[in-house]
């Protein structure tokens, strides 16, 4: 009896099943850090829960597991010496590969340390970042993502760096969820006001999915009154491109274009960097006034970016007081649950090659 009115006494939330959508997709390229952070001094990086370090030797940038096969030091405490990678305790030095090539103290050939390494990670250097393949050793059968138009003269380009709590999936969703920017970002994206009916066709490929809106007035709130002051109706893509890709398209004739895709890198279950790009192109403003049109815009997007942060960490701080995630989604939950979809598959290795077209559904919003 006692016993039981102690249970009842117990302060704490309904019970909820423990589900995440956290996903482990290794067999894929991250970005790991911008080129610029990576220099002669190693740094330290998570991906997926994996610590690794991140040094620029003699052949490039060389990621490895951040822990010496010696005493568990993380290498990242370390320096660069002679091209390769020395830990910071007792000196043993890496190359690129992960092979140490030397064990100060010991006498004769033992001290090249045939025979020992470190776990070394894949890497790629492109558009002004650093990619790292999530599993150790082979070669990645597949090239790192790029960015669109990077280096079209007519673009102009805008990035941000930004950590969120929160899953990738979460992450993903936010980011090319329509209708919340009619509340959370109210007045410089959407408005609250009069919606318009439209048609939203999904597309779903085997690596990757997309949302494409027929009939859309263009967004009433600053952002969209600062690219296109003439209205109109735009042209409008979301898509999720495994394993981490997020990207935004809009286009109005031929006065306005630009495309968001960014970088989702997961450090933790809960927890995501976002690596943004943001090219766009204005007919009515020459290519070199595009720097001043970014300065104005990229503040604004900033303000967005933070909104969503908040919200994405109410959200995960909700998911962690019930010890799990309960979704209820409707046909207009667009993206969210064919990204959960795509992410389930690749984690347990079912991603293919298809030459088929895409599997291919059509319902109605109002926006």
């Amino acid at each position: 009896m006692l016993r039981a009115m102690v249970r009842e006494r117990r302060l704490g939330p309904p019970a909820t099943k423990g589900i995440s959508s956290a996903a482990r997709v290794l067999d894929d390229w991250y970005v790991a850090a911008q080129s610029q952070e990576v220099g002669r001094k190693p740094i330290a990086r998570t991906i997926l829960g994996i610590p690794l370090v991140l040094y620029r030797g003699d052949d490039g940038v060389s990621a490895l597991l951040d822990r010496c096969p010696h005493r568990n030091v993380p290498l990242s405490l370390g320096r660069v010496e002679q091209g390769t990678l020395q830990c910071g305790y007792h000196g043993w030095r890496f190359d690129g590969s992960g092979a140490c090539v030397e064990v100060p103290g010991l006498c004769g050939a033992g001290n090249k340390g045939t025979g020992r390494r470190v776990d070394a990670f894949p890497t790629r250097e492109e558009d002004g970042f650093i990619w790292v393949y999530a599993t150790a050793g082979p070669r990645p059968e597949r090239d790192p993502y790029r960015f669109p138009h990077l280096r079209d003269p007519a673009y102009t380009t805008v990035r941000q760096t930004l950590d969120v709590d929160g899953t990738l999936h979460a992450a993903a969703e936010n980011a090319l969820d329509v209708l919340h920017t009619h509340f959370l970002h109210r007045g410089l994206f959407r408005s609250e006001g009069e919606r318009n009916e439209i048609e939203v066709v999904v597309r779903r490929w085997p690596d990757r999915v997309e949302a494409q809106y027929i009939g859309e007035p263009r967004p009433e709130g600053l952002i969209g009154r600062v690219l296109a002051p003439g209205g109109g109706v735009v042209e409008h893509y979301d898509r999720f491109l495994l394993p981490c890709i997020a990207q935004v398209e809009y286009r109005l004739g031929d006065d306005a274009h630009i495309i968001a895709s960014t970088a989702l890198t997961p450090i933790a279950d809960l927890r995501t960097r976002m690596f943004g790009v943001v090219t766009f192109r204005l007919r009515r403003l020459p290519p070199r006034v595009g720097g001043l049109a970014a300065r104005v815009l990229k503040p604004l997007g900033m303000v967005i970016l933070r909104q969503d942060a908040a919200m994405l960490a109410q959200q995960t701080r909700t998911i962690r007081h019930f010890g799990g995630e309960q979704y209820f989604s409707t046909e207009v939950d667009v993206l969210g649950p064919q990204i959960l979809r795509l992410l389930r598959r690749a984690e347990r290795g079912g991603r293919t090659e298809s030459s088929e077209g895409p599997v291919e559904k059509t319902l109605r919003m109002r926006v």
